[in-house]
């Protein structure tokens, strides 16, 4: 990953740490902090357990670790699709993106973007404008007028991009977005993913369980534990990391997890 869109701020040093969540400035606050978050879905049975961290703005982060260990609960905690059982959580407004596409099938890709559009408010006069000019964004020109049906597994990925982009929000959320698509359409997508990162300067937490897919895109790597989840460790990565760092992260990812299995 080459260095962040200007004016982004990072922090954290190359290499392996266990630093607390980075400081921001009064000035410049985090677009997501996270201050001892737990949550509970059975009483007893932690998912999260104080989890921190502070993610600046423009910034795209990694969440890595085993499946299970509560990635996708805490970006539904994020998200604000659920409440945490104990800690603090600051967002700016966030839009969420699953693996799964789910386009409305009987809509077509414009249509799907258009409806973003309407529950955000814009008028019906510019929908179809701005909906081609997101889908020309993730490279879908030509393709407003086709239904979920007629677009190819990395398609449909592209248009829920573009859909989660046209609701306009500081932060964007990935829950392992590509992980159901073959490793040729995934690695355009990396492509596509960071172009698209750096045109818009949102911030992004993507997570995934693909430690190459962390390297590749992230510009910080962060791990957590097995269940209950915490963050345990965190990488800043630097291009000259791109070939040693997946061994490093394998081997504390494979710690965890066996830790999680004594």
């Amino acid at each position: 990953m080459t260095s962040a869109p200007a004016g982004t701020t990072t922090t954290g040093t190359t290499g392996t740490t266990t630093a607390p969540a980075p400081v921001a400035t009064p000035a410049r606050r985090p677009a997501v902090r996270l201050r001892g978050v737990a949550k509970e879905f059975v009483p007893g049975a932690p998912v999260l357990d104080g989890v921190d961290l502070d993610i600046a703005p423009g910034e795209l982060v990694c969440l890595l670790g085993a499946s299970g260990c509560g990635k996708s609960t805490l970006l539904n905690v994020v998200a604000g699709l659920e409440r945490a059982t104990a800690g603090s959580v600051e967002s700016r407004p966030a839009a969420l993106m699953f693996q799964e596409a789910a386009l409305f099938p009987w809509l077509t890709a414009g249509r799907n973007v258009e409806l973003a559009l309407r529950l955000r408010g814009v008028p019906r006069s510019e929908r179809r404008e701005r909906a081609r000019e997101l889908l020309s964004l993730v490279r879908l020109d030509g393709a407003a007028d086709k239904r979920a049906h007629e677009l190819s597994g990395g398609m449909r990925q592209r248009v829920a991009l573009a859909r989660a982009l046209a609701q306009e929000r500081d932060v964007l959320l990935m829950d392992e977005p590509f992980a159901a698509l073959d490793a040729i359409t995934r690695d355009l997508l990396h492509d596509e993913l960071e172009r698209i990162w750096r045109t818009t300067g949102r911030t992004v937490l993507f997570v995934t369980h693909n430690v190459r897919e962390a390297v590749r895109l992230g510009q910080r790597v962060v791990l957590l534990s097995s269940r209950p989840g915490r963050v345990v460790r965190e990488w800043r990565v630097a291009d000259e990391d791109a070939e040693r760092l997946p061994g490093q992260i394998t081997d504390h990812l494979r710690e965890e997890i066996s830790r999680h299995a004594r």
